[in-house]
């Protein structure tokens, strides 16, 4: 598994000293500085499908949700699920924002670059509500949407 965006490369984990068999590590993230940017991304993508309030603690579930997404991201694409995770990542992940600038009472928008670990933290929420929102009243399930969603980052 490859990152090809230089900037990127220490944030998304995937390389073979990250790999864990199932991405539920329990590990405290929060406890260390950039904790986040040292866990697997399975698993932080696993996390993150875990929102919205009857999902919330649910990781089982989640983990099934993205195993059977890398099973039809396999039968659909011939390659590594890993690697189209982690392509999907660099591309979706916003390079630049904007932010308030306030002064003496007029506020104006202001363009800024966006941080590397903010970009892996955006593209994982942005992909995974974009693959909630399609599966909401609809045939097609959520391991569909998020395969989708996926592939055509």
């Amino acid at each position: 598994v490859e990152v090809h965006d230089i900037s990127l490369k220490d944030y998304i984990a995937a390389t073979s000293n990250y790999a864990v068999y199932i991405p539920h590590t329990a590990s405290r993230f929060t406890k260390k500085p950039f904790g986040k940017a040292t866990a697997n991304i399975v698993e932080r993508l696993v996390n993150s499908m875990m929102f919205h309030g009857r999902n919330a603690g649910k990781k089982l579930k989640a983990t099934r949700i993205v195993y059977h997404t890398f099973e039809i991201i396999e039968l659909l694409t011939d390659q590594n699920p890993i690697q189209i995770l982690v392509n999907a990542v660099v591309n979706s992940g916003p390079r630049e924002d904007s932010t308030r600038i306030g002064t003496a009472g007029t506020v104006r928008r202001q363009a800024v670059d966006v941080s590397p670990l903010r970009r892996v933290n955006q593209a994982l929420s942005l992909l995974t509500t974009g693959a909630r929102q399609a599966a909401f009243r609809s045939i097609k399930t959520i391991s569909e949407c998020l395969a989708d969603e996926l592939i055509n980052a």
